[in-house]
């Protein structure tokens, strides 16, 4: 097989969330035990940190990892899910696993998984694992896929637990409450393990205080911590300030379990955080995080895609300086697109499009949703004829903000 036929047949042969959506959702870990037994525990011969939470997971798995790329660890990043190409997901010091070893993985164990009939992203994370150990990385930044407690990557020891914040999404899966949705996320929490939340309300603060008590797992929360604002961040989103946060509260916990300020010294730990935070992008590959993708006008495009991170998304487009606002919009069919069209500007102009997945919600639908918020545009088939028409309407002084949907920003870039 090809490349692009492995690819076709990973995303045919096995149920993909991106995809279908719940079907692809598998409840509990026999399948990853049976694979992770297979290729003989894998994850066991390198050092983790564990990502969960509802946003703000990607861009602080990527900016821990470029921090200790810059510190001289050799580190994996498991990601997901990928926006142009399926080899994003599995990256060593921001190098995109080969498609030979893609290929082969496929080739040479298929005899294996096809009568276990695995998920997607049970498949995948036990091909990264699988590749990790062989690239003898130091470490890996492993974010989780959906949840926690039940998410495939649950069955990694990592040496520090890092859980974002809490919103309202997969609210099918995970409850109906941000406490429920809490305690999903809180099944990455081990005994003993340091774990750093992002961010808490007094709904979800009690469920992380009681896991962590009962488990023994020294708890630190970024919201009491002081961070150093001397370090140039690159991620320039209004919600990456708590991205920030978070992240050098994770650094302070892993100078104690790597031994950082022994190992490196205070000077060069200081140095590591500042080149990592500064260039993430390049060191690890990072898109779609409030990034620009034309200059006058100015366009941006983000992948927020949730409630939770609208809430500041909305806040940044209103805050830009332009004659004119114009936004390419879509969704996808298990997001609560009516508040986040609640908290879209009225007076910008839209260009509404659909994705091209199958759970995009339908442009014509989309239009009605827009008409009840009293919100003008027109429809378009996909996002880059959007794009293009929103670029032809827009003068230099204009400002043009493309998402909505991962897979919006997805199609753009690709």
């Amino acid at each position: 097989m090809t490349y692009q036929e492995t690819i076709e047949y990973l995303f045919n042969a096995t149920p993909v969330f991106e995809k279908i959506g719940a079907g692809a959702y598998k409840e509990g870990l026999a399948n990853t035990l049976a694979m992770d037994e297979h290729f003989g525990h894998p994850h066991r011969r390198f050092k983790t940190i564990h990502v969960a939470g509802t946003n703000g997971k990607g861009s602080c798995s990527h900016t821990l990892a470029a921090i200790l790329q810059s510190a001289g660890y050799k580190v994996g990043l498991y990601t997901s899910p990928h926006l142009v190409d399926f080899r994003e997901r599995i990256r060593v010091n921001g190098l995109m696993v080969s498609e030979k070893y893609v290929i082969d993985f496929v080739e040479q164990e298929r005899a294996f998984f096809e009568p276990l009939r695995p998920s997607f992203f049970e498949l995948t994370t036990a091909m990264a694992f699988k590749y990790f150990a062989e690239q003898e990385v130091d470490i890996a930044v492993i974010e989780v896929g959906l949840g926690g407690r039940l998410d495939c990557t649950n069955i990694i020891t990592p040496i520090l637990s890092i859980i974002t914040n809490i919103s309202f999404d997969h609210t099918q899966f995970l409850g109906n409450t941000l406490a429920e949705i809490a305690a999903e996320k809180a099944g990455i929490i081990k005994p003993g393990v340091p774990v750093v939340i992002g961010e808490t309300t007094p709904e979800t603060l009690p469920v992380f205080e009681s896991k962590a008590a009962e488990v023994n797992a020294p708890l630190h929360l970024a919201e009491n911590y002081r961070a150093n604002d001397d370090y140039e961040f690159q991620l320039k989103g209004f919600y990456q300030e708590k991205n920030r946060r978070t992240i050098l509260c994770a650094m302070d916990c892993l100078k104690e379990s790597l031994h950082l300020n022994e190992t490196l010294g205070q000077e060069n730990m200081h140095t590591a955080i500042a080149e990592g935070m500064a260039h993430v992008c390049e060191l690890t590959g990072l898109v779609g995080r409030w990034q620009t993708i034309h200059k006058k006008p100015l366009a941006i495009c983000d992948t927020g895609h949730n409630v939770g991170g609208w809430i500041y998304l909305s806040e940044q487009i209103k805050a830009q300086e332009c004659r004119q606002l114009r936004i390419v919009f879509g969704m996808v069919d298990d997001k609560d697109i009516n508040t986040v069209m609640e908290m879209l500007p009225r007076q910008a102009t839209y260009y509404f499009t659909q994705a091209s997945t199958h759970r995009a919600i339908p442009v014509e639908k989309v239009m009605e949703y827009a008409d009840a918020h009293q919100l003008k545009g027109n429809a378009f088939p996909d996002v880059k004829s959007a794009y293009q028409q929103a670029l032809q309407d827009a003068s230099p002084a204009d400002f043009i903000f493309v998402g909505g949907s991962s897979y919006i920003v997805a199609d753009l870039l690709a």
